[in-house]
């Protein structure tokens, strides 16, 4: 007979019980279930742990691009307050009479504007002071303290703690600077200071920068500084009111043919 023509002959593992039947033993063994078990734990464990990170990643971000977005839309009505200073003169009965209400210090700002950020209509000018408050380990805070605008000395009150509103928390630290121009007359440089008395100047600071500094928020320890730079429209406020009335009436008749 052909060679290749010989059936093929296959020895398979089979039980015959004593009943007669017939029963094959080539099935997976108990030891070969548990290691693919075992394997197929493993496996799964990865693919939850990797599912379970990415999803702890997607959180945090989300939680750090909502907080980002509050700090810029509170950063833009800080700016937009600032920028709305006014010169209001306070009257007092002191020898040292009239004086803008502006009064800046490193960690703490006082002026009127006539933007209010806490009112939701326009209730005409506001008193607003900026403070920095320290809060320890988890961070300080930004208060403002807001109330309307009235004929008396605010920098002889303190401001009622009930009036406070925290408007940035978790911040490591505020800092106000003031730009000061150049004074050849009594030898003033240009440049940027930590304090701005309106009493002492006579006059407003042409512009205000505030720097921010704020965690990352990734647990690492560091952080982000966020600065807003302000110019004050007012600061020309008082040269222009100051000029005499009829100066401009007098420059206009000669202007005109």
């Amino acid at each position: 007979m052909d060679q290749r023509n010989k059936p093929s002959v296959r020895f398979d593992k089979v039980v015959i019980t004593s009943g007669g039947n017939v029963y094959s033993t080539t099935g997976f063994t108990l030891i070969e279930v548990m290691v693919t078990l075992t394997i197929l734990g493993f496996i799964l464990l990865i693919i939850f742990g990797a599912f379970r990170l990415g999803l702890s990643a997607w959180n945090r971000g989300e939680s750090t691009k909502e907080e980002y977005q509050k700090i810029r839309v509170i950063t833009q009505l800080i700016s937009q307050q600032i920028k709305s200073v006014v010169p209001f003169k306070i009257k007092t009965k002191k020898a040292e009479g009239d004086y803008l209400a502006f009064e800046g210090k490193a960690h703490s700002l006082k002026f009127v504007s006539a933007f209010a950020m806490r009112a939701k209509q326009n209730e005409g000018f506001v008193y607003a002071i900026y403070e920095f408050k320290e809060g320890g380990e988890e961070g300080g805070r930004l208060v403002l303290y807001e109330q309307r605008a009235l004929n008396r000395d605010f920098f002889a009150e303190e401001p009622r703690e009930d009036l406070g509103v925290s408007i940035l928390e978790g911040i490591s630290n505020v800092r106000f600077e003031y730009y000061r121009e150049e004074d050849p007359q009594n030898k003033k440089p240009e440049e940027w200071v930590t304090e701005w008395n309106a009493k002492d100047e006579k006059e407003l600071p042409k512009a205000l920068r505030m720097i921010i500094t704020q965690k990352d928020g990734k647990g690492t320890g560091g952080e982000i500084p966020i600065t807003i730079l302000a110019s004050l429209p007012a600061y020309q406020f008082e040269k222009v009111r100051t000029t005499p009335l009829g100066i401009g009436r007098r420059v206009m008749q000669g202007l005109a043919p």
